[in-house]
């Protein structure tokens, strides 16, 4: 898939989200085209994660709007939320891998990766199979087609979540702080399948704290603190040459 500048897949205006009294995004803004690769980094509590949600409807906003790819939600006073069936063909096209890898422990390797397309996109069982086989193949795990998500390390089961979200055929892939939670000998693993996805020209946005890695594969980074968004631009601007006082704070504690 080659990039076409100007060709915005998603578009982010005005959004909003608090929870009681804590307002976790404010008035965020982003236009982002197909194809590129967004890192947003950040510290804790700055609003990242719940940005993702919202992209894909896991949290509703409070206001402003959200489209992917043509499809667009408008929220606050007065807007209807969307009904369930909306909301599974709207999440079917943003595939989702979480810090957590939420793999269904009483099915195996291939059965986790086939279940969304079978059950939510209603697809032949063969198709589905041998759409499997080759995501498996693509992150490396065919071998583990038939093993149960218990026998795994964490980044196999990781780069299983990133092959089942893949299975969906999304229009974009969402990932939140997905090496965080593993042994640091096993976020290479996973970094890499990233890495071959971004190469082939998958929009992504990737919540991450891998500072090297985020200027290696973005096209942009984004720095938010405090719910809003302070720097955005390519990884030599933001991450080299951060202008604002705040983002150099963030960076100084990594090695760049």
């Amino acid at each position: 898939m080659s990039k076409t500048p100007g060709d915005p897949i998603i578009e982010i205006c005005g959004l909003s989200k608090a929870f009681g009294s804590l307002q976790v995004l404010r008035d965020i803004n982003l236009s982002i085209p197909r194809g590129d690769v967004v890192a947003l980094i950040g510290p804790s509590g700055s609003g990242k994660s719940t940005l993702l949600r919202c992209l894909n409807l896991l949290v509703v906003p409070d206001g402003g709007s959200v489209s992917v790819n043509g499809r667009s939600f408008t929220f606050g006073t007065g807007q209807r939320l969307p009904g369930d069936r909306s909301l599974s063909q709207f999440r079917a096209r943003t595939g989702m891998v979480f810090q957590h890898f939420n793999l269904f422990p009483h099915m195996t390797v291939i059965e986790n990766v086939m279940e969304g397309p079978l059950t939510v996109l209603r697809r032949p069982r063969d198709e589905t199979r041998a759409n499997a086989i080759a995501l498996l193949e693509k992150v490396g795990l065919s071998d583990k087609a038939d093993s149960p998500p218990s026998r795994l390390s964490g980044g196999q089961k990781q780069r299983v979540a990133i092959a089942r979200a893949l299975a969906m055929k999304p229009d974009v892939m969402l990932f939140d702080e997905v090496t965080s939670a593993l042994d640091p000998e096993l976020v290479g693993e996973v970094l890499s399948v990233m890495r071959e996805l971004a190469r082939e020209g998958m929009t992504m946005i990737i919540v991450t704290h891998e500072i090297a890695f985020a200027r290696d594969v973005g096209d942009r980074v984004v720095f938010m603190r405090d719910g809003v968004i302070v720097e955005d631009g390519t990884p030599e601007q933001v991450i080299s040459k951060p202008a604002n006082a705040s983002t150099k704070a963030f960076l100084s504690h990594f090695h760049r």
